[in-house]
């Protein structure tokens, strides 16, 4: 492994490790300061960051176990745990929006009087800390698709808590008890909004869906290696939101193994390079199934 990733992976664990320890302290503190203001805004934020602890712990689990060294019982490694991990955490956080949707329906059925100065210093304690915690997984929300997970929780978190700072400021003011669900409502639709790509992307790479790469451009490129004078039967999948494998069968004149072997050596260079493609497998045949489309079809998922 090169030592940028193995540097980039300790620091996406001890950045999970540290925002964890923070979203608890948001959780205890967001329950506390509701109870003692009345503000059904802070406990249901408060139940909001309990699950996102929960989240966090679970992404930071994902993130270790991908570190695993191939072996005989997963030999492409450990790599889909934190994409199993983004799936499930992308998943929960659209469930708890809507959750935070339908109280805040309720609250503007049934407004309850509040601490509005409480409740506005308790979110500012919850905004600063789940801002801190979006600086900490800003860069590796990036590259990684469980950390951006993990930092939508962090934003949609902060968004919550700027939602309650302006209910508590129009509750101080003008005894605008309607301003917190409302703008809560319009968060939680926000990071709806935010999440379902991630819930799509995630669930392509577990269903095994092709990466976005032009089959047609790489028929054409191999096509121009000496030797090669047909491409069918491609498979293409991702093991997370960086690595692609690719299997093709090429039919290849016929010669000795140790003269194809310069041939996939080509091949190999030619998808690593210009298609980004880490891992090859090629079978050589002569004439075998040289008139089949490059993506094989009959009928059935795996033939």
């Amino acid at each position: 492994m090169p030592e940028h990733d193995h540097n980039h992976e300790e620091l996406s664990g001890n950045r999970f490790f540290w925002v964890t320890i923070l979203n608890v302290v948001i959780t205890i503190a967001e329950f506390i300061g509701g109870a003692l203001s009345g503000s059904l805004s802070l406990i249901s934020d408060a139940f909001h960051n309990l699950g996102d602890s929960v989240s966090i712990v679970f992404s930071y689990a994902a993130n270790q176990i991908s570190k695993r060294k191939q072996n005989a019982r997963n030999t492409f490694g450990y790599k889909r745990a934190e994409i199993i991990a983004a799936f499930v955490n992308s998943i929960a956080l659209v469930l708890i929006c809507v959750f935070l949707i339908v109280e805040a329906v309720k609250r503007i059925s049934h407004p309850e009087p509040i601490n509005g100065t409480l409740m506005l210093i308790v979110a500012i304690i919850g905004l600063v800390a789940n801002l801190l915690s979006a600086f900490l997984l800003n860069a590796g929300s990036k590259s990684n698709l469980n950390m951006r997970a993990t930092y939508l929780h962090i934003m949609s978190d902060a968004l919550s808590s700027i939602a309650i700072i302006i209910g508590g400021v129009l509750i101080d003011l003008y005894n605008w008890t309607l301003a917190d669900p409302v703008v809560t409502m319009l968060v939680a639709l926000y990071i709806i909004y935010e999440s379902i790509p991630l819930v799509r992307q995630t669930f392509r790479i577990l269903m095994q869906g092709a990466p976005d790469i032009d089959y047609e451009a790489i028929k054409r490129d191999l096509l121009e290696i000496d030797g090669v004078f047909s491409v069918h039967h491609v498979h293409a999948w991702s093991i997370d939101e960086t690595n692609i494998i690719f299997s093709a069968h090429v039919n290849l004149h016929d010669m000795k193994i140790s003269e194809a072997q310069p041939i996939y050596s080509e091949i190999a260079k030619l998808l690593k390079e210009k298609y980004h493609i880490c891992h090859v497998t090629i079978q050589a045949e002569t004439t075998r199934g040289e008139h089949e489309d490059i993506i094989y079809d009959r009928g059935n998922d795996i033939p």
